[in-house]
């Protein structure tokens, strides 16, 4: 598994990196094919914190742990992405349909506006995802696995158009279909 890490607002060790590098290399059991893991390290109040997030095949698995030491939460960040893939995995591959952990899809990008000027708009952030046709059963999912409150996807069920699951604030999940113009 291919690893990259980000250390803000501080230079942690290599021993550091091995040591993350070693404990998510025995995730690579879990996936097909190469993923990718971006690990993300920070010391905030005191407060060692490790973000880990596992990609492949179109699936994303994203966890946070913070802990009073960083070995100690590379260790809870990797038993947490390893307890959703365990109970996601199986429900993915046997409920909604098989190969929905396989390579899908063409890279598209979205646009994440973080701070609005009352004049002008700034784009802020951008990142580029593929998307790939899913049902929007398994859509909510993996809305669930990145702790977002919105995805994008192909749907599957309505001739493979762009379509959003959302949570609404009652709890329930929305889902909204592009039409055919």
């Amino acid at each position: 598994m291919k690893c990259t890490f980000i250390d803000k607002k501080e230079t942690f060790p290599e021993t550091l990196h091995q040591y993350a590098e070693k404990k998510i290399s025995k995730l690579d059991k879990y996936f097909k094919q190469d993923a990718e893991a971006f690990v993300t390290c920070s010391i905030e109040r005191g407060r060692h914190k490790a973000e880990v997030t596992v990609r492949s095949g179109g699936m994303v698995y994203r966890v946070s742990e913070t802990t009073s030491d960083m070995y100690a939460s590379i260790d809870s960040a990797v038993a947490a992405i390893e307890r959703q893939i365990h109970r996601n995995k199986t429900r993915l591959e046997k409920k909604l349909r098989q190969g929905a952990f396989e390579k899908g899809g063409e890279p598209v990008s979205y646009i994440a506006d973080e701070d609005e000027d009352q004049d002008e708009l700034k784009i802020v952030r951008t990142k580029t995802f593929s998307f790939k046709p899913m049902t929007p059963e398994e859509a909510v999912l993996q809305m669930n696995l990145v702790e977002h409150d919105f995805f994008a996807f192909k749907n599957s069920e309505n001739e493979d158009r762009f379509a959003i699951v959302y949570r609404r604030k009652s709890g329930d999940y929305g889902l909204i279909n592009s039409d055919e113009s």
